[in-house]
């Protein structure tokens, strides 16, 4: 894989096309939005889904993690799709969760589906986690003055975008990024997501930006202002 360098604060970061953060500088590898146990919180509401999800994210995550070797993990808040989740592991993935955890900072972002760190898994939890300029945090903030001295990485509204292409379009999730603020993709094998083009996610790049769909084996970058008019 072909991951896209992007400097942010004086900082050079990689996005990776499979959707994780990598900062070489701090050997950090940052991810969004696993909502591990999406699929057994949605079948203790009736709707059937193959229960693999955990395994699958995980699988994903262990990939990255031989590729980079990093020294500091940040998980950017809704690791696991509910309070219960982390309770509802597999014995063999939790095992596998602990390791991971064990073998690196692991760094839990507490995010909006799971405001308490979890159980039994080790690593630390914050709210928020700032190292140099750069601040990692589950939702983008409104209220904070971002300048070129500074930068925001963030997650929760899992972007994707719309590109046309032959005989019609594709439908992808992407990174956004403005220079001040980068918003990552959702990780989980079960997370949905959010046009770029729809209020929540505009209102935070009033400037416009770049868009980096995630691809195969590489990230296609096509400039904001375009996705969100279309």
């Amino acid at each position: 894989m072909t991951p896209a360098p992007v400097h942010l604060a004086g900082e050079r970061l990689l996005l990776d096309p499979a959707g994780a953060l990598f900062w070489p500088a701090q050997r950090l590898l940052a991810v969004a939005d696993l909502h591990l146990e999406k699929g057994s919180a949605a079948a203790m509401r009736g709707a059937l889904l193959p229960p693999w999800d955990t395994r699958a994210t995980l699988d994903r995550l262990a990939a990255l993690l031989r590729r980079f070797q990093p020294q500091t993990v940040v998980a950017l808040g809704d690791s696991f799709h509910d309070a219960g989740g982390s309770a509802r592991l597999a014995a063999s993935d939790a095992a596998r969760l602990r390791l991971i955890a064990a073998a690196h900072r692991f760094v839990w972002v507490l995010g909006n589906h799971d405001p308490a760190p979890p159980e039994g898994i080790g690593g630390e939890a914050v709210a928020e986690l700032a190292l140099g300029r750069l601040t990692f945090r589950h939702e983008a903030r409104h209220d904070v003055r971002l300048g070129p001295a500074s930068g925001e990485l963030c997650g929760h509204h899992h972007p994707k975008a719309r590109v046309a292409a032959r005989g019609g379009s594709i439908v992808r999730p992407c990174f956004v990024f403005d220079g001040r603020r980068l918003m990552l993709p959702a990780f989980g094998a079960y997370t949905g997501g959010l046009d770029v083009a729809e209020p929540p996610i505009a209102a935070l790049f009033p400037r416009g930006g770049r868009v980096f769909l995630l691809g195969r084996e590489r990230l296609f970058s096509f400039p904001y202002a375009t996705l969100r008019a279309a």
